[in-house]
Protein backbone atom coordinates (compact mmCIF):
# COMPACT_ATOMS: atom_id res chain seq x y z
CA UNK A 1 0.00 0.00 0.00
CA UNK A 2 2.66 2.54 1.00
CA UNK A 3 4.92 1.38 -1.82
CA UNK A 4 2.63 3.14 -4.30
CA UNK A 5 3.43 6.49 -2.64
CA UNK A 6 7.21 6.13 -3.00
CA UNK A 7 7.34 7.79 -6.47
CA UNK A 8 5.28 10.70 -5.13
CA UNK A 9 7.64 11.07 -2.17
CA UNK A 10 10.67 11.01 -4.48
CA UNK A 11 9.05 13.63 -6.73
CA UNK A 12 8.26 15.88 -3.72
CA UNK A 13 11.85 15.60 -2.48
CA UNK A 14 13.25 16.46 -5.91
CA UNK A 15 10.94 19.47 -6.19
CA UNK A 16 11.81 20.74 -2.72
CA UNK A 17 15.52 20.26 -3.37
CA UNK A 18 15.31 22.08 -6.70
CA UNK A 19 13.37 24.98 -5.18
CA UNK A 20 15.85 25.26 -2.32
CA UNK A 21 18.80 25.16 -4.73
CA UNK A 22 17.32 27.85 -6.99
CA UNK A 23 16.55 30.18 -4.09
CA UNK A 24 20.04 29.68 -2.65
CA UNK A 25 21.65 30.29 -6.05
CA UNK A 26 19.65 33.48 -6.57
CA UNK A 27 20.94 34.88 -3.28
CA UNK A 28 24.53 33.79 -3.90
CA UNK A 29 24.87 34.72 -7.57
CA UNK A 30 22.42 37.62 -7.82
CA UNK A 31 23.67 41.21 -7.91
CA UNK A 32 23.32 43.07 -4.63
CA UNK A 33 24.08 46.75 -5.09
CA UNK A 34 21.32 48.58 -3.26
CA UNK A 35 21.24 52.35 -3.52
CA UNK A 36 18.67 54.99 -2.65
CA UNK A 37 16.83 55.32 -5.96
CA UNK A 38 16.72 51.54 -6.40
CA UNK A 39 15.01 51.06 -3.05
CA UNK A 40 12.25 53.60 -3.78
CA UNK A 41 8.80 52.25 -4.68
CA UNK A 42 8.15 52.25 -8.41
CA UNK A 43 4.71 51.95 -9.96
CA UNK A 44 4.02 52.28 -13.67
CA UNK A 45 6.89 54.68 -14.24
CA UNK A 46 5.55 57.26 -11.80
CA UNK A 47 7.26 57.99 -8.52
CA UNK A 48 4.48 58.01 -5.89
CA UNK A 49 3.87 61.26 -4.02
CA UNK A 50 1.32 59.92 -1.53
CA UNK A 51 1.86 57.16 1.03
CA UNK A 52 0.93 53.65 -0.06
CA UNK A 53 -1.14 53.05 3.07
CA UNK A 54 -4.02 55.45 2.67
CA UNK A 55 -7.62 54.98 3.69
CA UNK A 56 -10.17 54.14 1.03
CA UNK A 57 -13.77 55.19 1.02
CA UNK A 58 -16.34 52.80 2.44
CA UNK A 59 -18.14 53.04 -0.91
CA UNK A 60 -15.22 51.22 -2.52
CA UNK A 61 -15.69 48.24 -0.20
CA UNK A 62 -19.47 48.28 -0.63
CA UNK A 63 -19.12 48.28 -4.41
CA UNK A 64 -16.61 45.43 -4.20
CA UNK A 65 -18.94 43.39 -1.98
CA UNK A 66 -21.89 44.02 -4.29
CA UNK A 67 -19.83 42.89 -7.25
CA UNK A 68 -18.85 39.69 -5.46
CA UNK A 69 -22.41 38.96 -4.34
CA UNK A 70 -23.91 39.45 -7.80
CA UNK A 71 -21.02 37.61 -9.43
CA UNK A 72 -21.50 34.59 -7.18
CA UNK A 73 -25.22 34.65 -7.81
CA UNK A 74 -24.73 34.63 -11.57
CA UNK A 75 -22.67 31.44 -11.23
CA UNK A 76 -25.97 29.66 -10.61
CA UNK A 77 -27.02 30.35 -14.21
CA UNK A 78 -24.54 27.85 -15.66
CA UNK A 79 -25.82 24.68 -13.91
CA UNK A 80 -29.36 25.81 -14.65
CA UNK A 81 -28.53 26.07 -18.37
CA UNK A 82 -26.88 22.64 -18.36
CA UNK A 83 -29.85 20.91 -16.71
CA UNK A 84 -32.60 22.96 -18.35
CA UNK A 85 -34.01 20.04 -20.34
CA UNK A 86 -34.20 17.84 -17.24
CA UNK A 87 -35.78 20.55 -15.09
CA UNK A 88 -38.53 21.40 -17.53
CA UNK A 89 -40.95 24.23 -16.86
CA UNK A 90 -40.36 24.00 -13.11
CA UNK A 91 -36.71 24.98 -13.65
CA UNK A 92 -37.66 27.85 -15.95
CA UNK A 93 -40.13 29.25 -13.43
CA UNK A 94 -37.64 28.87 -10.58
CA UNK A 95 -34.97 30.73 -12.57
CA UNK A 96 -37.38 33.55 -13.36
CA UNK A 97 -38.16 33.82 -9.64
CA UNK A 98 -34.41 33.91 -8.93
CA UNK A 99 -33.86 36.61 -11.58
CA UNK A 100 -36.79 38.62 -10.16
CA UNK A 101 -35.26 38.48 -6.66
CA UNK A 102 -31.93 39.66 -8.11
CA UNK A 103 -33.67 42.48 -9.98
CA UNK A 104 -35.52 43.61 -6.84
CA UNK A 105 -32.25 43.57 -4.86
CA UNK A 106 -30.46 45.55 -7.58
CA UNK A 107 -33.31 48.08 -7.76
CA UNK A 108 -33.21 48.50 -3.96
CA UNK A 109 -29.44 49.04 -3.98
CA UNK A 110 -29.76 51.50 -6.87
CA UNK A 111 -32.52 53.44 -5.08
CA UNK A 112 -30.50 53.65 -1.86
CA UNK A 113 -27.51 55.05 -3.78
CA UNK A 114 -25.27 52.05 -3.35
CA UNK A 115 -24.02 52.34 -6.93
CA UNK A 116 -23.17 56.04 -6.75
CA UNK A 117 -19.44 56.68 -6.84
CA UNK A 118 -18.53 60.05 -5.33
Amino acid sequence: MLASYVPLLIFALIVLGLVGALITLSFVLGPTKPYRSKLLPYESGVIPTTPARQRLSVRFYLTAMLFIVFDVETIFFYPWAVFLHQLGWYGVIEMFVFIAILAVALAHIWRKGGLEWE
